[in-house]
């Protein structure tokens, strides 16, 4: 019997959907009208294959979620090797203590998520890539449903060329990729009934805004020998040269814990905005490490190691927030001798005392969204080209020393590459929402992310699937300073961080289903505003 004109159309439109590629956003969401009816029922289990979060919600019982977590020793295994974090570039021969790269898998049907956390400074878009196609193909998992972020220590081998003034280390960079796709796999193939819960508790002790303003009789010149420096970091302790912080804190400790359904722990990823703090001139994890061991034997104290050296099926990961202008030190204060342990320890006190209050369940929605927005690099004029054409043929190819030397190598690199395609994605995991953004990130950035979020809580990666340099808002571009100086690693136009907020929101929006809330209030205090004006406007 030939098929109607009517069945014709429903079958034609069901194919439309799901010819949509796994790999890709969610279809496009129709304005929603009070009282309208899906245009076809059978689209809405379509489009679970592109992510869309009503799918996880109309079937709770027909698919349970599923979570697996791993991590992997990514320490070099060739000494010595380059290790960036400063202006210039350095070696390290001796391993400290591990780098890891830890990962979380979470299933639920035909949505899948994997986020991975590795141990280094910043990983380049392309290193990402590489490690997330060789995932794919042992996983399945398609690469847009990958997440790879840096913890952001100081004190790991290089990946990435011109990060300042130092070159990746090549074989480390071959070394690295192959062992996140690992990790990726070995949660892939530990995935097992699972339940989710999260919180966020407050640790305003434990990060302060180290971005200053300067008295407006006290700015500094840049490297290019202009009086441009209004704002600076890391001014010292209750330096009288400055006015006081440039931006606001994000102290919040965002946790989400996962465990089997039997209520074994499974993974605690936690989220806090604190650039980084360092111990030791060899290669070392920094804090991260410490914080992530220290979780690990609270919350599964027998298996969190043995005396072969292997690690236990519980993982702790630490990822980086939105830290580009904050740091542990709180220069409002006299100095205060504090060590990584002490540091680490009563960060995870915190965390430790907030997971035990956690309730969890596993009927969740699951959903992931991806973007690539294209942005333009400030590049140099011609004076500014000429200014390092003569300090690079000066230099020759010995790595820069200095300042200037460092930033003559920089425009020159700018030049040739004016345009950066950066990946944006959301996650959502149930009402918990997760920004991933390839930069260094400002906490009043971060603030504002959270609070127009859809989802809340929301908790936002930064240095995630690239290192596309810090995005300072375009009021604190005005300020300079070291974070406005044009590199690889804070190169971008003027207007990146407006947006790359718009687009994240977007995505948020795709993967809750609900809008963004309004723009909060004023995140700057009346101070900041103030000394902001007295820098800019003078005395």
């Amino acid at each position: 019997m030939p098929p109607t004109t009517g069945a014709i159309a429903i079958l034609l439109s069901l194919l439309n959907v799901l010819s949509a590629p796994a790999r890709g956003e969610a279809a496009p969401r129709p304005e929603r009208e009070a009282g309208a009816q899906p245009h076809l029922h059978l689209s809405r289990t379509a489009l679970t294959r592109v992510g869309d979060p009503r799918a996880a919600e109309a079937g709770p019982r027909a698919a349970e979620l599923r979570a697996g977590a791993a991590a992997v020793d990514v320490s070099p295994k060739k000494l010595p090797v380059i290790v960036n974090g400063g202006f210039t570039e350095r070696t390290a021969g001796r391993v400290h203590d591990s780098l890891q790269a830890r990962c979380l898998v979470l299933e639920r049907g035909p949505e899948i998520v994997a986020i991975a956390v590795v141990d280094s400074c910043m990983i380049p878009r392309d290193l990402c890539d590489l490690a997330k196609a060789a995932a794919s193909e042992r996983t399945g998992i398609p690469a847009s449903r990958m997440l790879i972020a840096s913890t952001h220590t100081h004190s790991a081998p290089s990946v990435m060329d011109l990060c300042l003034g130092t070159r990746k280390d090549d074989a480390y960079a071959r070394q690295l990729a192959p062992q996140i796709a690992e990790c990726i796999a070995k949660a892939h193939a530990r995935l097992e009934p699972a339940e989710v819960g999260w919180t966020v508790a407050e640790a305003p002790e434990h990060t302060h805004c180290r971005r200053w303003i300067r008295r407006p009789d006290r700015i500094d010149t840049d490297p290019f020998g202009d009086r441009t420096v209004r704002a600076m970091m890391h001014p010292g302790y209750q330096n009288p040269d400055y006015l006081g912080p440039a931006g606001p804190v994000d102290a919040g400790l965002s946790l989400l814990s996962v465990r089997a359904r039997d209520g074994s722990p499974l993974c605690v990823l936690a989220n806090y905005s604190m650039h980084y703090f360092g111990w030791s001139a060899d290669i070392s994890a920094d804090y991260f490490g410490v914080f992530t061991r220290l979780i690990e034997e609270r919350i599964q104290p027998r298996a969190a190691g043995s005396p072969d050296g292997s690690r236990s099926s519980f993982v702790a990961i630490l990822s980086q927030g939105t830290s580009g202008d904050q740091h542990w030190m709180d220069y409002s204060e006299p100095q205060k001798q504090i060590s990584i342990e002490q540091y680490a320890a009563e960060l995870a006190d915190i965390a430790w005392s907030a997971c035990r209050k956690i309730e969890h369940r596993s009927d969740v929605p699951l959903a992931m969204a991806q973007a690539e927005l294209t942005l333009r690099r400030r590049l140099p004029d011609e004076t500014r080209l000429a200014w390092a054409a003569e300090i690079n043929a000066r230099r020759g190819e010995r790595r820069p020393r200095d300042r200037a030397e460092v930033y003559a190598e920089q425009a020159a690199w700018i030049a040739e590459n004016p345009e950066a395609a950066v990946i944006l994605q959301a996650v959502r995991i149930g009402g918990l929402g997760i920004t991933a953004i390839p930069n260094e990130v400002f906490g009043v950035t971060g603030l504002a992310l959270k609070a127009r979020s859809p989802l809340r809580p929301t908790f936002n990666m930064e240095l995630a699937n690239g290192a596309a340099g810090y995005i300072p808002p375009p009021e604190q571009h005005a300020l300079g300073g070291y974070t406005t100086w044009p590199a690889r690693t804070a190169g971008l136009e003027v207007e990146a961080e407006p947006k790359i907020v718009d687009a994240l929101l977007g995505l948020l929006e795709k993967v809750s289903g609900d809008r963004r809330r309004p723009a909060p209030e004023d995140l700057y205090s009346p101070e900041i505003r103030a000394n902001r004006k007295r820098a800019l406007e003078g005395e």
